[in-house]
């Protein structure tokens, strides 16, 4: 995801894109299976 908002700013210049990236980057942007298994859990959870 920082990769990503990353190009789009250096391409657009844009500078909400680049307050957007460092708002990822600050909050340490999870991987997107890491995202997708804490999704999993909460629909079937291990109990």
């Amino acid at each position: 995801m920082l990769d990503l908002t990353w190009k789009v700013f250096s391409q657009t210049g844009n500078i909400d894109t680049y307050l957007l990236f460092k708002e990822l980057e600050k909050d340490g942007v999870e991987e997107p299976y890491q995202l997708e298994e804490e999704i999993s859990e909460v629909d079937f959870p291990l109990t």
